[in-house]
C-alpha cells in the first residue's frame, strides 16, 4: 500500500512538473490565437460576415486578415483559461491579463500577467519565453529559437499576420454557427499540417462573433484528450500600452533557469 501511495504521489509530481513546462507552450499559443481575434476586429462587414457557414466565407475572413494586418499594433484583454486533464479528471483554472504589440522592427511581442491562482508573468520578446513565479523567486528562459519551426506554426495563428498565411500551416474550415455567451459565433476549425504541432494540438477552435470580428472562445485539443478553454473580455485594441508591460521586472534574489 505504502509503495502504491508513493508511486501515486510521484505521478502527480511527474504530472505537475509537465504541466508547468507545457504550460509557457500553450500561452503562447493562446494569445497566439487571440491575435486572429485582434485582426479581424479591424474588418469591416463583407460577405463573410453575413454568411460565415459557406465556403467562400472562408476566404472573405482570410482576405480582411490580410488586409487588416498592415493596421494591427497592439491589444489587450482579460482572459480566464481552464485546463482539463484528463488522467486526473481536474480542471485548472488561470485568470489575468495578457497584451502583445508588434514592434518597428516587425517582431511579435507578448506578455500575460496570470493573477489567479497565484501570481506569475509570461513575457515572449527578443526570441526568448520567459516565466516568471514571484513565490520562488524563479524566471524559466526558453530560447524560442531551438523550437523555431514549432513557435513560428503557432506565431502564424495571429497577431496582426496575414490571413492566408494561416493555409500554409493549417486545414482551416468552418464548423457552422453557435451560440457563445448569447451570442451567435462562427465556429472556425484549425488543424495542424506540420507532425510536431499536431503532436501538441490535433485540433483547435476559435467561436467567432462576426458582427464584431472578436473570438469569445477557443479550444486547445491535445492528442491525450486533455485541452485547454480559453475565454477573453474586456478586449481593446490599438490603445497605448506602456512599454514596462513587456518588461519582466523581477526581485534582485530571482534564480534563472534556461530551459533545453
Amino acid at each position: 500500500m505504502l509503495v502504491e501511495r508513493r508511486h501515486v504521489e510521484n505521478c502527480r509530481c511527474s504530472r505537475a512538473m509537465k504541466r508547468q513546462l507545457a504550460r509557457v507552450s500553450v500561452v503562447v499559443l493562446a494569445l497566439a490565437v487571440f491575435g486572429i481575434s485582434s485582426a479581424l476586429a479591424q474588418a469591416k462587414g463583407g460577405a463573410a460576415a453575413s454568411n460565415p457557414g459557406s465556403s467562400s466565407s472562408l476566404d472573405g475572413v482570410l482576405t480582411q486578415m490580410d488586409s487588416a494586418a498592415a493596421q494591427f499594433r497592439n491589444a489587450e484583454a482579460d482572459f480566464v483559461w481552464d485546463q482539463y486533464q484528463k488522467v486526473v479528471n481536474e480542471t485548472d483554472t488561470q485568470k489575468g491579463k495578457v497584451y502583445y504589440r508588434r514592434t518597428g522592427k516587425g517582431e511579435t511581442q507578448m506578455s500575460a500577467n496570470i493573477q489567479l491562482p497565484e501570481q506569475k508573468y509570461v513575457l515572449f520578446a527578443d526570441g526568448k519565453v520567459r516565466l516568471y513565479q514571484p513565490r520562488i523567486e524563479q524566471v524559466n528562459e526558453y530560447d524560442a529559437g531551438k523550437n523555431r519551426d514549432q513557435f513560428q506554426s503557432f506565431l502564424v495563428l495571429g497577431f496582426g499576420g496575414r490571413g492566408h498565411d494561416l493555409l500554409k500551416q493549417f486545414d482551416v474550415t468552418f464548423g457552422g454557427n453557435e451560440d457563445v455567451d448569447g451570442v451567435k459565433t462562427a465556429k472556425l476549425e484549425l488543424s495542424p499540417k506540420a507532425a510536431n504541432v499536431k503532436n501538441m494540438f490535433n485540433q483547435i477552435v476559435i467561436w467567432i462573433d462576426p458582427a464584431r470580428g472578436i473570438s469569445l472562445k477557443q479550444q486547445f485539443f491535445e492528442p491525450s484528450g486533455d485541452y485547454r478553454i480559453a475565454h477573453y473580455t474586456n478586449i481593446k485594441l490599438n490603445t497605448k500600452i506602456s512599454d514596462d508591460v513587456f518588461k519582466l521586472r523581477t526581485s534582485g534574489n530571482v534564480k534563472t533557469v534556461r530551459g533545453k
